[in-house]
């Protein structure tokens, strides 16, 4: 990819995370970017006999989307960009008013491995979704999204706490509600704020899924804007990587070798056991049914799935050069060096030798450089929704990602021109052979 490509791509990446503080905004903006390139939402109970072309499956905040061209054999195999669409943050309890001391507080909940010390003192909004009433004992979901200060969870002034530089640990039960005004609390308060910006009325919001998001846009930084800073790299970089291999494979010519796939799973932070997590069966239940409804037998379904690979994309560790040390000696992946794979003996990451030249071909392919990593011996391992996937499809997995620093904190940094390469990787992952 050229300057200037590369540009573009991070441009139009910024714009996506901007349009998604939330899992729920993810998928309705990954949505949308298929639908511009011809793809179309299918649901669980509408018929999906002889559907061909682009298609997706939205369930909350998840995403199923594969390509499938008219007359393509029903046991093509599938090539599988795993991805995920949620990120550590603080969520509102179903009982948020609270208070303390006369100011008006919000209670929250620690979603994921948070550094809570990256919240503090950052302007915060509200994002999320909220289930509503509808006619005849229905209910409804409609998103919301506030990009205006209200919140903030203050810092207790360094003269209050002389030792606050000597540690970072935070008592969560002490310092995590964020104020948003003056006087006690009042029930209802934040339902009302929320219900009005969703253009809902309080009275028929049942629930909600409800999250804090920081509000300062992404954007660049450094003396030639080399790097990318911005909530929510990990993971929202691949997701839309996935979006635009995904778009760009419409345009490929002849019969497809593969069927290219995106799943981007949510809850992965946590362990991605829910309905919409890695560890249900809702990939394999959704690409079982499109073999079917291109007229496949169990036997179609067994042989396109043999033949099928999945590439885990994710956010991977740059070497931090405050603590080289706390990385492997021999491994230092550093930012504008191309995606890393992540490799785990242990099983962390699904990584094997095979999945490793499956993913250097396609940086080949792609024009686009690659590192290794390996975590310290001494340091524990993170995983990924990799082998999560393996272990429920049978397919054989290799995990990438895009190096960067700060990972999981209010916000996160990485190359500028790492986003483009995993991209265009991608994109010859999912094409070629």
């Amino acid at each position: 990819m050229t300057p200037v490509q590369h540009r573009s791509h991070v441009d139009d990446l910024l714009s996506f995370i901007r349009a998604s503080p939330s899992p729920y905004h993810a998928v309705a903006s990954a949505a949308q970017r298929l639908e511009k390139a011809g793809f179309r939402e299918l649901r669980g109970t509408d018929d999906w006999t002889g559907t061909t072309g682009g298609s997706f499956v939205l369930r909350g905040g998840a995403l199923i989307a594969w390509y499938a061209p008219e007359g393509t054999p029903a046991h093509t195999p599938f090539r599988i960009i795993g991805t995920h669409t949620d990120s550590p943050n603080l969520r509102i309890k179903p009982t948020p008013d609270t208070g303390s001391a006369g100011w008006r507080q919000i209670a929250v909940e620690i979603y994921g491995g948070v550094p809570l010390n990256t919240w503090l003192d950052r302007d915060l909004g509200i994002s999320g979704r909220l289930a509503l009433r509808g006619p005849g004992g229905t209910t409804d979901s409609r998103l919301v999204q506030i990009d205006e200060p209200l919140l903030r969870v203050p810092q207790l002034a360094i003269h209050l706490d002389r030792s606050v530089n000597d540690g970072l640990a935070l008592d969560p039960q002490r310092h995590i509600a964020p104020v948003w005004s003056l006087g006690a609390a009042q029930e209802g308060a934040l339902l009302r704020r929320v219900a009005a910006a969703a253009e809902a009325d309080p009275d028929e919001v049942l629930g909600w899924d409800l999250m804090l998001h920081d509000i300062q846009p992404p954007g660049y930084l450094g003396a030639e804007q080399e790097f990318v800073v911005s909530s929510r790299l990990d993971n929202l970089i691949s997701v839309h990587a996935g979006v635009t291999a995904l778009a760009g494979a419409t345009t490929a010519a002849g019969e497809p070798a593969y069927i290219p796939v995106l799943a981007a799973f949510d809850h992965e932070e946590v362990g991605s056991g829910s309905d919409t997590g890695a560890q249900s069966p809702l990939l394999e239940r959704v690409l079982s049914r499109s073999v079917t409804a291109r007229g496949g037998s169990p036997e179609d379904w067994s042989r396109a799935l043999s033949g099928a690979f999945c590439l885990s994309a994710d956010m991977a560790h740059a070497v931090h050069p405050n603590y080289a040390e706390r990385h492997d000696p021999d491994h230092h992946p550093l930012p504008n060096s191309g995606p890393t794979v992540k490799v785990n003996v242990n099983q962390r990451y699904a990584t094997d030798s095979t999945g490793i030249a499956v993913f250097a071909a396609a940086c080949e392919r792609a024009g686009a450089p690659w590192q290794p990593f390996v975590s310290n011996n001494a340091m524990p391992c993170g995983t990924s929704i990799g082998p999560l996937t393996a272990a429920r499809l049978g397919v054989p997995t290799v995990d990438v990602g895009v190096p960067g620093l700060s990972m999981h904190s209010a916000r996160e940094l990485c190359g500028a021109q790492d986003p483009g390469h995993l991209a265009a990787i991608l994109g010859a992952f999912v094409t070629s052979g």
